[in-house]
């Protein structure tokens, strides 16, 4: 009975998560192309058969359609020249049309839907952060490993480190950052367990990383607290964690290259759609939270130098900006029809990783055996 709820909760979250990140990325195009003098001619979020549609006083069409897996926005004389016959051509309006702008205009309208992205997530964590606080993790053990540093010295769950040698110690990253550098010493720790204060030397573990030692405790962190902050700190904590999230998306995607790291972790709509209905029960600001994670992927996935995607459309710009001339029809439909087998491949990839995720091939291999 719990199923049915389950998958409802799923495919609503998904379409909003999903059309609220189409939304801002198109918009993005729409409102560069609007200043660089650029007639838009459609604004669609979804694909296929218009639910409903309207037209604005500036003659774009705003169209939600029915297959809600991305979007679009269509700009006049958007086509190539030569790809078009002589009538369509002639019924453009001089001064307004996309591949009449310079390259400079034409870049800019591209980068703007990936930008767009960026800076909903900059603004959903400025406002968690004003409205909500920053997340501070307290150095509190929640667990300790078997067998670790901690362990050893006789460290227990609920235990707060208070100092280190007599340094404060206030988040569990002020605790990450002295013991990293101390692989090997012996470390005075001030624990706080029930109503006594104790002192612990703790002698502190080690593994190698990047050729050298880092020191390991051997506790996970558990308790977290809110922290107000003002405007400005929110601000600020919004682009530090967009760009955290950037920094480590991009430093997984080379790991996955260099074969350090599984590919598994690939999802598709499936798994966003899975998670969009996991997270969507845990409540608004965790939803929310969500969506700014995603659009900061769907920003960068956009920026990777792939024909078809922003970043491909965004390397022939440049191209064409060194050379004075863009590359030839030819070379733009190779490069086209290797861009969509790229794309291609990734999709069957990561559908493939959202059903096993979900378990159908056990599913099949059961109803079988």
């Amino acid at each position: 009975m719990t199923a049915i709820p389950d998958v409802v909760r799923s495919i609503l979250a998904f379409v909003v998560v999903l059309g609220v990140l189409v939304f801002v990325h198109e918009l993005g195009h729409y409102l560069a192309a609007r200043w660089r003098g650029i007639r838009v001619e459609v604004f669609s979020i979804g694909f296929g058969q218009a639910l409903t549609s309207w037209t604005d006083r500036h003659g774009t069409v705003w169209k939600l359609a029915w297959l809600p897996l991305g979007g679009y926005v269509k700009m006049h004389g958007q086509e190539r020249p030569e790809d078009v016959p002589q009538e369509v051509r002639d019924s453009w309006i001089a001064g307004e049309t996309f591949q009449g702008k310079s390259v400079a205009s034409r870049a800019i309208v591209v980068a703007a839907g990936p930008f767009a992205n960026f800076l909903l997530a900059v603004v959903v964590f400025a406002g968690l952060f004003l409205f909500a606080g920053r997340p501070v993790t307290l150095p509190v053990v929640a667990e300790v490993l078997p067998a670790s540093a901690a362990a050893q010295a006789g460290m227990l769950p609920n235990d707060r480190i208070m100092a280190i040698d007599g340094k404060p110690i206030q988040t569990f990253g002020d605790l990450q950052k002295i013991v990293s550098t101390h692989p090997g010493d012996t470390l005075r720790m001030t624990i706080v367990r029930g109503d006594t204060d104790r002192v612990l030397p703790v002698t502190i573990g080690s593994h190698e990383a990047d050729g050298h030692k880092v020191g390991l405790l051997g506790i996970k962190g558990g308790a977290v607290t809110f922290e107000k902050i003002g405007v400005g700190a929110s601000l600020w904590g919004g682009v530090t964690q967009t760009w955290m999230i950037t920094r480590d998306t991009l430093a997984g995607v080379a790991q996955m290259l260099s074969g350090s790291r599984g590919t598994e972790e690939l999802g598709g709509p499936l798994r966003i759609a899975q998670m969009s209905g996991e997270v969507a029960q845990l409540g608004i600001a965790s939803l929310i939270s969500f969506i700014a994670v995603l659009s900061v992927n769907l920003g960068l996935i956009n920026l990777f130098p792939i024909p078809v995607l922003d970043g491909g459309h965004l390397v022939f710009y440049a191209v064409e900006a060194v050379l004075g001339r863009p590359l030839s029809p030819r070379a733009q439909e190779y490069a086209f029809r290797s861009g969509l087998a790229v794309l291609a491949g990734l999709f069957v990839f990561a559908t493939w990783n959202d059903l096993s995720h979900i378990g159908l091939f056990r599913w099949v291999a059961g109803l079988m055996g």
